[in-house]
């Protein structure tokens, strides 16, 4: 509640008509101040006018008064520059160190904004205020989500240039480590990741002309040559090469690895998506130069046509041969893979080199997509959010995750919109008089 009465007060949504301290001085508000999330007040350098006296300070916000001395305000003196204690209940006068009392204001609001913000938030529709949506501006929501495409992207870009600084500044080493990742396919990219850093790319080049020696050495990186149930001529063959790649380069497996296979389709299974890794490295991981010079869909796709031979070209996993294609990846599956995998690497290498060119390719990769199907997308489709391509779908996503999902509706456009809006047009009329937000 407390949260809400700081948005309140940076935003003005307050009902200015009842602005008045518990002994009946008018307060005029002429700035709220700067928001302060470290330690001491709450808004630092507000400007008020209290009655007659003009103040400069801080203000502090609390759901009830008596919170100032639950939290030992009265003997802090970094709250003796408090001018405003801002409460919800009034149910104490609160005073600085030196004893002199400091003007109080219950927060005016309309009388359901509080019930409003908490149907928002709380609401178990999917998204929350998909009822509102239909009523909001296209053109407000699309300037949202562009928005939030970049967010995402940015995001990723950030975590490859922390791969490529750890990495020694190597861009073939921080390709193979995304790609891993990617090919973990969200519910299993941690796992993938930490496979990749513990195995790296350049000990497997060294033997990338033998598919046992690459294979081998991946699954039992991965652990899945401890107690395999096939016991073939070929199972045994990647176990002795583990073993010999294991003491040359002096590799450490990755500890508890966890592994999610539960209701997931077989084609999904990490075993196939690890071979499919394995491929791209014995044929020369030609990728990590392909990449960079992409510019279109079909130049992105073209790096993931791959067709597994051998073991692999018949198997989802160690149990039975029952793969249907030989084929490694699904067009879908190579759609997630440039969204996560070739756009962000190719952002990435553009703002480190100052590549206006390949940034813009990047985005155009997105806009060039078809958008990813999911429940997500879905929820927001049936909420009237169009989704034309794989930059919008992007942003619903991290919308749903980063907003939606931790109930962040006050720092959301739309959430802000909707709430400041309604609070807006209650202030103007003041209709239904006001309440305290604890109310």
């Amino acid at each position: 509640m407390e949260k809400l009465m700081h948005y309140i007060w940076q935003h003005k949504l307050w009902l200015q008509s009842d602005m008045a301290t518990v002994d009946g001085r008018r307060v005029q508000v002429i700035d709220p101040g700067l928001h302060n999330d470290d330690a001491g007040p709450d808004f630092f350098n507000a400007k008020l006018r209290i009655g007659d006296d003009m103040w400069c300070g801080n203000v502090e916000i609390h759901v009830r008064a008596s919170d100032w001395f639950r939290h030992g305000h009265q003997n802090d003196m970094a709250y003796d520059s408090v001018v405003l204690h801002v409460v919800g209940k009034d149910d104490a006068r609160v005073s600085r160190a030196d004893g002199r009392e400091i003007p109080q204001l219950v927060m005016p609001c309309a009388p359901d904004f509080s019930v409003r913000y908490d149907r928002m938030v709380n609401g178990s529709s999917e998204p929350s205020c998909r009822e509102e949506l239909p009523a909001m501006s296209k053109l407000y929501i699309t300037d949202w989500l562009s928005s939030l495409a970049y967010e995402r992207l940015y995001q990723k870009v950030d975590r490859i240039r922390e791969l490529y600084d750890r990495l020694g500044g190597n861009w073939t080493e921080v390709l193979y480590v995304t790609l891993a990742r990617g090919l973990g396919f969200g519910v299993n990219s941690d796992a993938f990741e930490r496979l990749a850093l513990s195995t790296p790319l350049h000990c497997l080049m060294k033997h990338r002309d033998s598919y046992e020696t690459v294979e081998g050495t991946l699954f039992g990186q991965a652990g899945f040559l401890d107690n395999p149930s096939d016991r073939s001529y070929y199972v045994g063959r990647m176990q002795q090469e583990f073993s010999f790649m294991t003491g040359k380069f002096q590799l450490r497996r990755p500890v508890s690895l966890t592994w999610r296979m539960a209701r997931m389709r077989p084609q999904n299974f990490p075993h196939r998506r690890i071979a499919t890794l394995a491929a791209l490295i014995c044929r020369g991981f030609g990728i990590a130069s392909d990449i960079f010079n992409v510019k279109t869909e079909s130049d992105a796709r073209q790096l993931f046509d791959i067709e597994l031979a051998g073991y692999w070209s018949r198997r989802y996993n160690f149990v039975s041969e029952s793969a249907r294609s030989v084929r490694a990846l699904s067009q879908d599956s190579i759609t997630i893979l440039i969204i996560n995998v070739v756009v962000p690497m190719l952002y990435a290498y553009g703002v480190t080199f100052d590549d206006g060119g390949r940034m813009e390719a990047a985005v155009n990769l997105l806009h060039e997509l078809k958008p990813e199907e999911n429940r997500i997308v879905r929820s927001f489709a049936d909420a009237g959010v169009a989704c034309p391509d794989a930059f919008t779908s992007q942003a619903i996503i991290q919308l749903r995750r980063n907003y939606c999902e931790p109930r962040k509706c006050l720092y959301c456009r739309i959430g802000h919109r909707i709430l400041a809006s309604k609070a807006r047009y209650d202030a103007d009329c003041g209709r239904l008089g006001s309440s305290s937000i604890s109310s």
